[in-house]
């Protein structure tokens, strides 16, 4: 399965404070409260299915692996390494340091073990 990246919010700015802090330093527990929004799981679930193909099957494959990485992390956390990710892509000293650094590793990790998850139980 190919995973979307489709949020692309925040500036480096903001996302080296949330670092710095240590914000997103570990997945959220699945008894903690359904915050993502109903528009990121939209986005989420259309960028899937461009990805995987534009099917019945794959709306559903889709839905629930969004479901799973909700129940597994924070929407916070996700945006979070959604962002890391989109960084870790650009070229030069800004794209290294989202593509090195300890902390940025873990954020990844969190959100890649989550989608881990998701195409076991739903793909």
């Amino acid at each position: 399965m190919r995973w979307p990246q489709s949020i692309t919010s925040g500036s480096a700015i903001a996302l080296s404070l949330c670092l710095a802090l240590g914000a997103g330093s570990g997945p959220a527990l699945s008894a903690e409260v359904n915050d993502y929004p109903t528009a990121a799981r939209a986005d989420y679930v259309f960028a899937c299915m461009k990805s995987n193909g534009e099917t019945q099957d794959n709306l559903t494959r889709c839905s629930c692996s969004i479901d799973v990485i909700a129940s597994i992390i924070s929407y916070d956390n996700y945006v979070e390494a959604e962002t890391v990710a989109s960084m870790a892509q650009q070229q030069g000293q800004i794209g290294t340091m989202f593509r090195s650094t300890t902390q940025a590793k873990n954020i990844l990790n969190d959100l890649h073990r989550a989608q881990a998850e998701a195409e076991v139980r739903c793909f």
